[in-house]
C-alpha cells in the first residue's frame, strides 16, 4: 500500500505584501518624504512618494485644510493652482516663481529666509539611522518609523 505524501513545510520568511513607495531614479531606489512643519520647525504633517514623483502631486493633500497662514515652499511647489487654492483660503504665499514664468510673481525675502526650517527638520529627522537608511522595505512601517521620530523631534 503506498504511503500518503504530506507537503513539505519549508522554513521560507513570508513575503511583505504591500504599496513599498520606492522608485527609482538615476541615484538609485528612493523615497521622498514630504513635509509640513510649524513656525518652530516641528512636524505637523508626513507623507511619503516614490523618489521620482514630483513635489506638486502631492501639495494639495499636503497643505489641505491649511487656513490663514504664511506658507514658504521653493520652487518645486510653484503652481498656478496651488497658489490660488492657498490665497482662497486666506494664506501668504511665500513661493518664489520658477524663472521660466513670464509673469515673475513677487515675494517677501525675509519670510522665504524662514524656509531653512524644513531643511533643518530634515536635518534632525535624518539623524535616526533607521530612517536615512531606510531599512523598512514597506512603505507604512517606514511611515511609522518616521512618525516615532517625528514625536521625538517634537518632544525634545
Amino acid at each position: 500500500m503506498p504511503r500518503s505524501c504530506a507537503p513539505i513545510r519549508t522554513r521560507r520568511a513570508r513575503q511583505k505584501r504591500g504599496p513599498q513607495e520606492i522608485g527609482r531614479s538615476r541615484g538609485g531606489p528612493s523615497t521622498k518624504i514630504h513635509a509640513l512643519v510649524d513656525a518652530l520647525g516641528n512636524p505637523v504633517r508626513i507623507i511619503l512618494s516614490p523618489g521620482q514623483r514630483n513635489d506638486i502631486k502631492l501639495a494639495d493633500k499636503l497643505l489641505d485644510g491649511i487656513h490663514d497662514a504664511y506658507v514658504a515652499a521653493d520652487r518645486a511647489y510653484d503652481a498656478k493652482a496651488l497658489v490660488e487654492m492657498l490665497e482662497a483660503n486666506r494664506c501668504t504665499v511665500v513661493i518664489p516663481s520658477n524663472p521660466t514664468r513670464a509673469v515673475q510673481r513677487e515675494i517677501d525675502l525675509h519670510l522665504y529666509k524662514e524656509r531653512h526650517l524644513v531643511e533643518c527638520f530634515f536635518q534632525r529627522l535624518k539623524r535616526f539611522r533607521r530612517i536615512a537608511m531606510r531599512f523598512e522595505k514597506l512603505a507604512r512601517n517606514f511611515l511609522a518609523f518616521v512618525h516615532l521620530a517625528c514625536v521625538l523631534i517634537w518632544s525634545a
